[in-house]
């Protein structure tokens, strides 16, 4: 009886191994199945196409920026410095009391460096000999940058600063201050000229576009563009002409490459 038993349960556990057995092959075989649709997709495709599209939007600068120098000589470090900062202190406190923030004014550049000369020596005999170079003073050179988030006191401002003894005031330049989602919204009209070409190049040659395989954006120049007629001349509350800048518009563009696969 001991022994029927036993044989019985030798008999279950073979039958339960190979059921736990086929379950095994059969989830194995599944799951290679699955894995063959999924063969050689690293490998780059062959038969692709590729089109380029271009996408460009327009807005008017909220943004002026100039810069200009302090530029000042004496016969110490500590008096140039002094006479320097006292002409910065001047302009920059002009432009604070005509709304420039504080954050945005900045000091590009900050160099103080001895001045020397060389000693003449008519010379009578040879060789001649060489003079000594004699340190003469000192001369600091200050540059500051200006952003001007009123554009139209731009050239109100730019005319004023100079009064103060500032020296090398750059031209203005005007710019957006946030362009990420003009930027974005310029490559959207790229992809969406690329994705039209693509679909009637497809058409042309009797194929259909499968996926993207590579995709490129490239940076496009910054491009200005002025309006005729806009310029003039207006007065400040002091009587003086001051110089009316015509702002215009920038263009944001972007060009776009994408390679479709074909088939």
């Amino acid at each position: 009886m001991f022994e029927h038993l036993h044989h019985k349960k030798m008999r279950g556990a073979v039958v339960v191994t190979l059921a736990l057995l086929s379950l095994f092959l059969v989830a194995k075989i599944i799951t290679e199945v699955r894995e063959w649709s999924y063969i050689g997709s690293g490998i780059a495709p062959t038969n692709v196409v590729t089109v380029q599209g271009t996408g460009e939007v327009f807005a008017v600068p909220d943004t002026a920026t100039f810069s200009f120098s302090v530029i000042e000589e004496g016969d110490t470090a500590e008096a140039v410095q002094e006479k320097a900062a006292e002409v910065a202190n001047n302009a920059i406190g002009y432009l604070k009391e005509n709304g420039v923030e504080e954050k945005d004014i900045k000091t590009i550049g900050y160099n103080v460096y001895p001045r020397y000369e060389q000693e003449y020596i008519v010379c009578i005999t040879y060789p001649c000999p060489q003079g000594e170079r004699k340190l003469v003073g000192f001369e600091i050179n200050q540059s500051i940058e200006i952003k001007v988030r009123d554009t139209k006191k731009a050239g109100e401002l730019l005319t004023g600063v100079g009064e103060f003894g500032v020296e090398q005031i750059s031209g203005l330049s005007f710019t957006i201050d946030d362009e990420d989602e003009l930027k974005r919204e310029a490559r959207q009209k790229a992809v969406t000229d690329a994705q039209e070409k693509a679909k009637s190049l497809a058409s042309d040659l009797g194929v259909h576009l499968v996926r993207v395989v590579n995709f490129n954006e490239y940076e496009v120049p910054f491009y200005a563009r002025y309006e005729i007629g806009t310029a003039g001349a207006g007065y400040g509350g002091d009587g003086k002409v001051v110089p009316e800048i015509p702002t215009g518009e920038n263009r944001i563009m972007s060009q776009v490459n994408i390679t479709y696969e074909i088939r």
